[in-house]
């Protein structure tokens, strides 16, 4: 049997992280830190310590387990080289400390600082230029962030995360013809690269051009492809459609998006805005009740209500709760305001109509609409022989354009701003992983084993642990 030395901190480190590969952290973390018994100037066991309290959420703990390592690390001393004597791996406990603390929004200065000191340490530490360049994105310093990831590309060309990380910088300058060559080249170094598959295409579909649109819907495809699951990429794919016309596709897309996310906000509202757009008015009406049985705040979702109700139900009185709903949350709302006049315009009140128009108007004086319908309104008025005193010059009228007044149609609304997601492209087991877009796992899927390979797997699996457990009762005395 094999001789085992209880004063050895590199077994009891050696325990510690195959518990802590069983997800077993509390067990983890008495091995750690027995480690820094033995062994009290061993960093790496510190920073064992301080990643397992972080992996409990006893970041107190960890900071101070991670703070300990870093007192133990040479002195900085300014303009000196340090590589030949600190272990890489050692130079990891400034990154592990800064991430832990960039956390709370008061100490990202004190983040930054930690990630210059690992540069200065070692110029070229790749992940510090990473790590700094998504807190300084964060720090809403685009440029300096540009910067960091020039010069991890410096030291690492071939990250397709990397490229795709400057893309997302790109984007944060508002320079979406460089977002999209980055783009572009994650894709050529990973095809499959989950996250620039996305958000390229929304690029290209947010830029408006047509000959564009193709390479997107292919994009999307490729992403839904890789995230069956992510109701995102279908609800694109029904934008792109709906943007080409093509409203039985851009339902199927939207219907999908649906299915795997029932409170869609803007799935939702843009099926019915889809069915409102080509005279399936009353198939909007339960999808809009829908989405205003989640958000019942929705404002647009309320006008296209309103308008159906109003022009197709020929239902006044739930037009008009529609609209009253969008003035108290919104008072300014100049379509809500518009439509509510309206209906007081069908309800035959055309001096509340006038009066509601006239407020209207003040509200947005250059929308030549109102002031037209504000001029049927008076004209209206004046051949039904109502007599009041005016209370807003009429102006010119532009001619009596019948007894209705259509309500101003909502616009079409897009999906929901675009999460601009940066990766952390460590591979360090102590570095946190970040790499997730609208909530989805980025990482790559492994490849599907055989049965004698997952049979074989077990075996080791299973010896290791029994190994595992025979060194435990021999430190624990038993």
């Amino acid at each position: 049997a094999l001789k085992v030395n209880k004063n050895n901190a590199k077994l009891w480190n050696n325990v510690g992280h195959a518990l802590e590969n069983e997800k077993n952290f509390e067990r983890a973390l008495k091995y750690f830190l027995q480690a820094t018994h033995v062994q009290p100037d061993d960093i790496g066991a510190h920073m064992n310590v301080g990643r397992t309290y972080k992996n409990l959420n006893r970041t107190k703990e960890a900071e101070e387990s991670y703070m300990m390592a870093k007192s133990l690390m040479p002195q900085i001393i300014p303009g000196k080289k340090y590589a030949a004597r600190i272990a890489p791996n050692h130079l990891n406990v400034y990154i592990n400390l800064a991430n832990l603390i960039r956390a709370n929004e008061s100490r990202l200065e004190e983040a930054d600082q930690l990630y210059r000191q690992a540069i200065s340490m070692r110029p070229d530490f790749k992940q510090a230029y990473i790590s700094r360049g998504e807190l300084l994105l964060k720090m809403n310093k685009p440029l300096k962030a540009k910067e960091a990831y020039l010069k991890a590309l410096e030291l690492d060309r071939n990250n397709a995360d990397l490229w795709y990380n400057l893309a997302i910088v790109h984007i944060e300058l508002k320079e979406p013809t460089e977002a999209l060559k980055n783009f572009n080249r994650a894709l050529e170094l990973n095809p499959k690269h989950k996250l620039a598959l996305f958000n390229s295409a929304i690029l290209m579909q947010e830029s408006g051009e047509v000959k564009l649109r193709p390479e997107a819907r292919k994009r999307l495809l490729s992403y839904i492809n890789e995230e069956p699951q992510d109701a995102n990429g279908y609800f694109n794919l029904g934008m792109l459609a709906m943007d080409d016309k093509k409203d039985s596709e851009a339902e199927m897309w939207m219907k999908k998006a649906i299915k795997l996310q029932a409170d869609f906000r803007s799935a939702l509202f843009n099926l019915a805005l889809l069915y409102s757009q080509t005279a399936k008015e009353l198939m909007a009406l339960p999808i809009l009740e829908e989405l205003l049985r989640y958000y019942p705040d929705h404002i647009k979702g309320l006008i296209l209500k309103g308008d159906i109700l109003m022009n197709q139900k020929k239902d006044i009185l739930g037009a008009k709760k529609c609209f009253e709903k969008i003035l108290e949350m919104d008072p300014s709302n100049v379509q809500g305001k518009h439509n509510l006049c309206v209906v007081y315009f069908e309800e035959k009140d055309l001096l509340k109509a006038e009066r509601c128009l006239v407020e209207t108007l003040a509200l947005a004086p250059h929308e030549e609409y109102i002031q037209r319908h504000l001029n049927i309104v008076r004209d209206k008025i004046s051949s039904s022989n109502i007599v009041e005193q005016p209370i807003f010059p009429a102006g010119k009228t532009s001619g009596v354009e019948g007894d209705k007044i259509p309500t101003e149609n909502v616009k079409e609304i897009r999906n929901e701003p675009r999460p601009t997601q940066i990766i952390n492209t460590s591979d360090n087991k102590s570095q946190s992983k970040s790499n997730k877009q609208l909530g989805k796992n980025t990482d790559k899927e492994t490849p599907h084993k055989t049965t004698k390979e997952i049979k074989e797997i077990e075996k080791k699996r299973v010896a290791a642990l029994k190994r595992l457990e025979e060194i435990e009762r021999i430190l624990n005395g038993e």
